[in-house]
């Protein structure tokens, strides 16, 4: 078998980082450790986890699976999704992971951009690969009996994953720690999907960054493990020899008996998930003590209610699926607002149009490299044209505008592509979430431009309510009038009973942008005669 060696000392070892190999070191060191605890109240040894990985991994081989195979896994968070995983990872494939709920033509361009020719999935994904092409997909083993039957593609039930027995073939030549560990595909909310290309290195970088955590810790995997947010937890707690706590999604209600339950230490908590849990009422299990802290965003203004109700630390930070969680926080930052500082090994500029940094203070998109190699996303997959856009001048530009101020803190001002342009002003659509999110009706909000009549844009405010609330739209635009300069405030105010939401609690705005007033729900406030004078 092949190995690599190097003393460069930014390279962690494989037993650090790389996923077979972390399994092998943990198996033998800690067998008896609890690494995983599921939803149903079963757990996983350090030993017995090596062993449900074996088992999977030579199911996977009898398949024809081998090193650098794109194995497609569209799984809920569980049992079957680690071992799947964990399988293909450890005989060297490439583990693709996918959204179960992709249908039409976003999961027709995965199935082609990633060129796998294995699918494991639930049995509920199979009728809607009869609507699209399957391309390369040789085989779909299903969890569950399928409903339909999918031209020329073998229908395998998931039980050929257990029939190989538990002794798989090592792979061809060593895993590295920078050989391709998994495909991340993206949410699509800017535009088409990508598949991100990630190595072990990169994986457990980012895990690494959050600093705070150590071997006695149980991560809450309550973020799909399609998701970085899911796959990191995992790789990270692997890598401290730590443990996970994997459930099936976020669940208000059943939060603090899932904590109680499965003694999680830590959780990340996203958008609008904080303020659903200060919305319910004080249960004994909230004050157990077993949840010791959170990594929450946005840092917003309801984080010092969160810790003072749930006496817990508050960390922060920034991360997209292409680098390595390059902003994070201390603990309780005195700072509203911010994500952060810069954490150790990233370089970190605030850049305009042509790449050239902007003044303290001022704004711009944010670009990032790292001191160690391979520990950011090294392409789309299949995608040379978008990798090259993102990888500019030596640099990753994340899209995101960011100002940074005298001490070092980050602050997120919005998506480039969700800027809004009005009568000359460029506005942060951020910034007016913020201010709306103050109204003590409203639950959640999301700014989008729509077509105006005169130029440019106009601002589209989207919003739902707290229980029981309820909303006259130009009282809050009397509201606003207070809190934002007057060429933010929106014209459109729309009212949905709940926000379109990715699985991680992104807002779809696209999809509201998409809408925009064609529904006729929409309130005007020119319409109503209300007119906003300079301020």
């Amino acid at each position: 078998m092949q190995t690599h060696t190097t003393t460069d000392p930014r390279i962690l070892p494989p037993e650090d980082c790389v996923l077979s190999a972390m399994l092998e070191r943990n198996a033998e060191r800690t067998p008896d450790a609890v690494y995983a605890v599921f939803q149903d109240g079963s757990e996983w040894s350090f030993a017995e986890t090596l062993r449900q990985t074996r088992r999977a991994a030579a199911g996977l081989q009898a398949l024809g699976v081998r090193q650098d195979d794109r194995v497609l896994i569209a799984l809920p968070n569980g049992p079957d999704a680690l071992r799947v995983w964990f399988g293909a990872n450890y005989i060297g494939a490439v583990a693709v992971h996918v959204n179960p709920a992709y249908r039409g033509g976003l999961l027709e361009r995965v199935i082609s951009n990633s060129g796998a020719e294995v699918l494991v999935c639930a049995a509920d994904m199979v009728e809607p690969l009869t609507h699209v092409s399957t391309g390369g997909l040789k085989t779909i083993v299903t969890f569950g009996q399928p409903p339909a039957i999918v031209d020329g593609v073998r229908l395998l039930d998931a039980r050929v994953l257990d029939g190989a027995g538990e002794t798989p073939d090592a792979p061809a030549r060593a895993i590295l720690p920078f050989d391709l560990q998994c495909i991340i595909y993206t949410s699509g909310t800017t535009g088409p999907s990508k598949g991100v290309m990630c190595s072990y290195l990169h994986v457990v970088t980012a895990g690494r960054a959050v600093y705070f955590l150590d071997a006695s810790d149980r991560y809450l995997v309550n973020l799909p493990i399609y998701h970085i947010a899911g796959i990191l937890p995992c790789m990270l707690m692997l890598s401290l020899g730590g443990s996970v706590a994997v459930i099936e999604r976020f669940k208000t209600d059943q939060f603090w008996a899932t904590i109680a339950a499965t003694r999680a230490t830590f959780a990340i908590l996203l958008g609008v998930m904080t303020r659903y849990l200060l919305s319910q009422p004080e249960v004994p299990a909230e004050k157990a003590g077993h949840l010791r802290y959170i990594i929450q965003q946005p840092f917003d203004d309801d984080a010092p209610a969160l810790r003072e109700r749930f006496n817990i630390d508050i960390y922060t930070s920034f991360n997209m699926t292409e680098v390595s969680l390059p902003i994070v926080s201390e603990a309780n930052p005195p700072v509203a607002g911010t994500c952060g500082r810069a954490r150790d090994g990233v370089e970190l500029r605030i850049v305009d149009a042509h790449d050239c940094e902007v003044p303290t203070g001022d704004t711009g998109e944010l670009i990032i490299r790292t001191d160690r190699p391979w520990a950011m996303m090294h392409g789309y997959y299949n995608d040379p044209e978008a990798t090259a856009r993102a990888w500019r001048n030596g640099w990753f530009h994340t899209g995101d505008v960011f100002r940074r101020n005298e001490d070092g803190y980050y602050f997120f001002v919005d998506r480039l592509k969700d800027a809004i342009r009005r009568r000359g002003e460029n506005i942060s659509s951020f910034e007016v979430e913020a201010a709306v999110m103050a109204h003590p009706a409203i639950r959640e909000a999301a700014a989008v431009a729509t077509e105006s009549e005169i130029s440019e844009s106009e601002v589209m405010v989207v919003v739902s309510l707290r229980d029981n609330a309820s909303l006259d739209p130009a009282d809050l635009i009397r509201f606003l009038s207070k809190n934002l300069t007057y060429f933010m405030i929106p014209r459109y105010v729309r009212i949905l009973p709940d926000l379109p939401k990715t699985p991680t609690q992104k807002i779809e705005k696209h999809i509201l942008r998409s809408v925009g007033r064609s529904r006729g729900d929409v309130w005007d406030r020119e319409a109503a005669g209300l007119r906003i004078q300079r301020n």
